[in-house]
C-alpha cells in the first residue's frame, strides 16, 4: 500500500510534466459537493431529534414510543443497504444519488404533514428507504475517483457531512421552527431544499472521471495510472461481486463490527442527544441547538483532520495497518474515556465539552469509508459499502429503542451512556483487528 501511495504521488507530477498541462482537481470539487449532500442528508435525518420535545408534547408519547419513532428510519435504511449497494455497482452512483435526493426530500416534507405517531412513523420509514443509497454510493465514488493515496481524505470528506449536518441541523431546524412557529413548516422547507439539491447532483456527478467535462487529460491519467498501480499490486483481482464470498474473512467482519460499534455511539447521540440535554441538563430549545452545533461541529473538525493525518502519514512511508490501527485504536480509547467522564460529571457545560471530545475522536472512524475499496476493489466497493452500512444501521435501529427502554425503566440517562461505552469497546476491538493493507481474494 505504501508503494502504491508513493507511485500515485509521483504519477501526478509525471502527468503534469507529460505535456498534458496542469492536472485539474475536479475530484476534490466532486467530493465537496458530496460533503454538502451528506450534510443536508444529516440535517434532514436528525431534524426529528431537534424538534422532538415539541413533537413528543403534541403527540403525547412516552419514552418507549419515542424510542420506537426514532428507530423507524433505521429499519428500512438498514434493510436497503445490501440491495442498494448491488444497484450502485450495477447502474452507477450518479443515478442512485439523484434518486435518493428527490425521494428523501419528498419524504422529509411528508413528515411535516404527519397527524400523529403512526403517520410520522411511516414517513420516517420512507426517509430510511430513500436515503439508503447515499453513503454506499459515496464509497463507490471514492473507489472510482480517488487514488489509494487520497482515499483517506475522500472518505472523511464524504463522511464529515454527518457530524456537520447534525451540528448545522441543530441550529437550522431550531431556527426554522422559531421563524415559522411550527416544526411542521421546518420539515417541509428542509424537504423542498433537498429535492432541489438532486438537480445539482445530476448536473455535476459522473460515474467515472473521463466522462466528466471538467476533468482534463492530466487528471484523468493521474487517477487511471494510480488505479493501474493498485491493480498490479493486487494482481488485478476484483471478484464476482457476490457478498457471500467475503463472509469467510476476518477483515470483513471487523469492518462490519467496527461500523456497528461506531454507530451505536454516533446514532445514540444523534437521536437521543438533544433530549438528553433537555431533560438531564435543563437546556431550552435555543441552548439545545447551539450545544448540538458545538458537539457535532467538533466531530466535523476531527474527521477532516483525521483524514488528512492518515493520508499524510501513509505518504511519508508509514504502513497502512500501522496508521489505521494506531489512529483508530486511539480514537476508540478517547471515545470510551469521554463517555465514562460524561456519566460521572454532572455539570452541563462539562458534559458538552466531554461530548465534543467524544465526537472529535469518534469521527476519525469515518476513515472506514475507504475500507470497502481496499477490501473489494473498485468493482465491489458498492456492495461491500452496503454491507458495512447495514451492520452500522442495525445499531442504528436497535440503539434508539434500547435507550428508550433504559430511560423509561431507570428514569435517567446514566445506563444509556454506559450502553454507548459498550459500543465504543466493540468498535475498538474491531478497528485494531482489521487488516487494512490488502484486497480480499475471492
Amino acid at each position: 500500500m505504501t508503494t502504491q501511495n508513493s507511485a500515485a504521488t509521483a504519477t501526478e507530477a509525471e502527468a503534469t510534466r507529460s505535456g498534458r498541462g496542469r492536472a485539474t482537481r475536479t475530484r476534490w470539487h466532486l467530493f465537496f459537493l458530496l460533503l454538502v449532500l451528506v450534510t443536508v442528508n444529516y440535517v434532514d435525518r436528525g431534524s426529528i431529534s431537534v424538534a422532538l420535545p415539541l413533537i413528543r408534547q403534541e403527540f403525547n408519547m412516552p419514552p418507549e414510543l419515542v424510542g420506537l419513532l426514532l428507530s423507524a428510519f433505521f429499519w428500512t435504511y438498514a434493510l436497503m443497504q445490501v440491495p442498494v449497494g448491488w444497484l450502485i455497482d450495477k447502474f452507477g452512483p450518479r443515478k442512485m444519488f439523484t434518486a435518493s435526493c428527490v425521494g428523501w426530500g419528498a419524504a422529509t416534507a411528508a413528515s411535516g404533514l404527519a397527524g400523529g405517531f403512526m403517520s410520522m412513523f411511516i414517513a420516517r420509514l420512507g426517509i430510511g428507504v430513500t436515503e439508503a443509497g447515499v453513503m454506499p454510493a459515496g464509497g463507490k465514488l471514492n473507489a472510482l475517483w480517488m487514488p489509494a493515496s487520497e482515499r483517506g481524505r475522500g472518505a472523511t470528506i464524504l463522511d464529515a457531512g454527518a457530524p456537520l449536518g447534525a451540528g448545522i441541523g441543530g441550529i437550522a431546524i431550531a431556527g426554522l421552527i422559531a421563524a415559522t412557529g411550527s416544526w411542521r413548516w421546518a420539515f417541509i422547507i428542509a424537504g423542498a431544499a433537498t429535492v432541489l439539491l438532486g438537480a445539482a447532483v445530476w448536473w455535476f456527478v459522473r460515474d467515472n472521471p473521463r466522462s466528466h467535462p471538467k476533468v482534463n487529460e492530466a487528471e484523468a491519467e493521474y487517477i487511471e495510472a494510480a488505479h493501474r498501480a493498485e491493480d498490479a499490486a493486487t494482481d488485478g483481482a476484483e471478484g464476482t461481486g457476490k457478498l457471500r464470498n467475503y463472509l469467510k474473512y476476518r477483515s470483513f467482519w471487523s469492518m462490519c463490527f467496527g461500523w456497528f460499534g461506531f454507530n451505536g455511539v454516533f446514532y445514540g447521540l444523534l437521536t437521543w442527544g438533544p433530549l438528553y440535554l433537555s431533560e438531564a441538563k435543563g437546556f431550552d430549545l435555543k441552548e439545545i441547538g447551539w450545544s448540538t452545533f458545538v458537539i457535532f461541529g467538533a466531530g466535523f473538525v476531527g474527521e477532516i483532520l483525521g483524514g488528512m493525518m492518515a493520508d499524510k502519514l501513509q505518504v511519508k512511508g508509514f504502513g497502512t495497518n500501522k496508521v489505521m490501527r494506531s489512529m483508530l485504536g486511539f480514537s476508540a480509547l478517547m471515545v470510551t474515556l469521554g463517555l465514562v467522564g460524561t456519566t460521572i460529571i454532572a455539570d452541563p457545560i462539562t458534559a458538552v465539552v466531554l461530548l465534543s471530545t467524544v465526537l472529535f475522536f469518534l469521527r476519525w472512524v469515518g476513515l472506514f469509508w475507504a475500507v470497502p475499496a481496499t477490501l473489494g476493489g473498485r468493482k465491489n466497493a458498492g456492495v461491500l459499502g452496503g454491507a458495512m452500512n447495514l451492520s452500522g444501521n442495525i445499531a442504528g435501529f436497535l440503539t434508539p429503542i434500547i435507550v428508550g427502554l433504559i430511560v423509561g425503566a431507570t428514569g435517567g440517562y446514566t445506563w444509556a451512556l454506559l450502553y454507548f461505552v459498550g459500543s465504543a469497546v466493540v468498535m475498538g476491538i474491531a478497528v485494531i483487528s482489521l487488516d487494512y493493507s490488502k484486497r480480499l481474494a475471492i
